[in-house]
């Protein structure tokens, strides 16, 4: 899949794999198929486009799906670990074969890396461990194929400085009676490979913000087909994922995951980032996260957070919401350190009180503002029971701090 300079398409066998994603049921090898198979191959006519790839390391997707087509043995499984490198934003992954289909993560070996080419180790003692803790079913490899969320543990087996799972865990099983639930709207912005916002004039600027929003057609939405493959990947891998949509500004999208509870918020929410990625690897487009791609009077990119619990899901819960604002107003701080991988730094740029965000430095609260930090949806005060929304997350913050400082703050009363 290639693109032009005004991020034009061409359908691509790549692109229909994703819109019909599915089992693929390999056959057992035999003499005949043996056969059928050397001489399908001798008869390839593989041709590399040079010329189309100039400027750009996008490769024929379609000569990689006769290979991926190709059987595999009964009882092996590819199983592609993933995990959160040491930026604490990025994420790794590598595979390996296993004799077996897993059913659960608990099933899967133990592996290890090389941290000191992730920022987890030092070269002198560079082995950083991943242990399996979330599978889910692979959408580029299909078939009984697996990817496998990991957690990273350091040579002397604690969690590395990126591994916030372990904590969010235990803050999940304390308050485990107050079953929380979360829903997270994770915004990005999609770049050409020189890191240009995807559609917009190499040399200018689109038109002002405002046809942009949930908008439809080729002048003001670019990479729709990247956002439709991603949501049927997630679908199809199991992700819990509720949503997307077109954002405010032109090549900025947002995905929803949720209602999910507890740690499977977090571990949803990273698979997904994970997919995102992916599949934009395969149109040859990159994803940012930064919180404030571009400077100037364009909106920036967050990942608002949905909160309840029981008793706010409950009849008049609306007083527990307002007990749970109020807890936050204490901790505002707190909260914002936690709200992205530099402790605020990258969130001083997004939350400025303009563009629908609050300021950084205060803490504010009303009913379907969206210049607050936190949103109570306009059905929720009238119906007077359901879900608060957090607006100060960072759109590259880590789901399982985000999670888990809501939790602390509002649950355990910490």
């Amino acid at each position: 899949m290639l693109m032009t300079s005004q991020a034009e398409y061409k359908p691509s066998v790549r692109a229909r794999h994703y819109r019909s994603l599915h089992v693929f049921n390999g056959h057992r090898h035999d003499a005949q198929s043996t056969h059928n198979l050397t001489q399908h191959f001798s008869t390839l006519d593989i041709t590399i486009l040079v010329n189309k790839m100039a400027s750009t390391a996008v490769t024929d997707k379609t000569v990689l799906d006769r290979y991926m087509r190709l059987p595999i043995p009964d009882n092996k499984c590819q199983a592609m670990y993933v995990w959160v490198d040491g930026t604490g934003e990025h994420l790794r992954s590598k595979t390996r074969t296993v004799n077996f289909i897993p059913k659960c993560p608990s099933e899967l070996p133990e592996w290890n890396f090389d941290g000191s080419s992730t920022g987890q180790a030092e070269g002198s003692n560079s082995d950083v461990y991943l242990r399996p803790v979330a599978l889910y079913r692979d959408p580029f490899r299909l078939g009984d194929n697996k990817l496998v969320l990991c957690e990273t543990y350091k040579h002397n087996k604690k969690p590395t400085e990126t591994n916030h799972r372990r904590q969010c865990v235990e803050a999940m099983t304390r308050a485990a009676e107050s079953h929380p639930w979360f829903g997270m709207e994770q915004e990005y912005t999609l770049l050409d490979t020189d890191n240009h916002p995807l559609g917009w004039p190499k040399n200018g600027f689109p038109g002002p913000q405002g046809p942009y929003y949930c908008g439809v057609g080729a002048n003001k939405v670019y990479g729709r087909d990247v956002v439709e493959a991603h949501y049927r990947a997630c679908l199809y891998a199991g992700i819990n994922i509720s949503g997307e949509n077109a954002e405010v500004m032109p090549a900025q999208w947002e995905f929803q995951v949720g209602p999910c509870e507890g740690i499977s918020m977090g571990d949803d929410l990273w698979m997904a980032r994970y997919l995102l990625h992916r599949v934009a690897e395969d149109f040859g487009i990159v994803v940012s996260l930064d919180p404030k791609p571009i400077p100037g009077d364009w909106n920036g990119a967050g990942m608002h957070t949905n909160f309840s619990t029981k008793e706010m899901r409950e009849p008049n819960g609306i007083a527990e919401i307002e007990k749970a604002i109020d807890k936050l107003s204490r901790h505002h701080i707190r909260h914002i350190k936690a709200y992205d991988p530099k402790e605020g730094k990258d969130n001083e740029r997004r939350l400025t009180g303009l563009h629908e965000t609050s300021s950084i430095h205060d803490f504010s609260a009303g009913v379907a503002n969206r210049g607050c930090s936190i949103r109570i949806p306009r059905g929720v005060a009238e119906e007077k029971q359901g879900y608060l929304e957090d607006r100060r997350p960072s759109s590259n913050a880590d789901p399982y701090m985000v999670s888990e400082v809501l939790v602390r703050t509002i649950c355990l009363d910490e």
